[in-house]
């Protein structure tokens, strides 16, 4: 049995750069050099996702899925709602104005 969630967000959901930035570098006693090391990539890329300037790829959600013991669709699906909320903002107006089709 599933739950209709038809209530609007009133905030922008949390970004994937700032759980990793408070929640799981403290808990793993992780830098961004540290990061960055275990995870394969640049310090820069790192610095651009904790500091919400870049998007999590589904490479990178591949790569922090496995470094920290849980999905890439976990990653995904964070990142999706922040890019689903910007684009709600963005366009709000647009999508209003549609018409909903019926079927024949």
């Amino acid at each position: 049995m599933s739950v209709p969630n038809n209530r609007e967000l009133t905030r922008r959901p949390t970004h994937p750069g700032e759980m990793l930035r408070e929640d799981f570098l403290p808990d793993y006693g992780l830098t961004v050099a540290g990061l960055a090391e275990a995870a394969g990539v640049s310090r820069q890329s790192v610095n651009e996702l904790l500091g919400g300037r870049r998007a999590v790829s589904p490479e990178m959600a591949l790569r922090l899925g496995r470094l920290f013991g849980n999905s890439p669709e976990f990653w995904l699906n964070a990142q999706r709602a922040v890019d689903l909320w910007d684009a709600t903002q963005s366009i709000k107006g647009e999508v209003a104005r549609i018409k909903p089709l019926r079927v024949a």
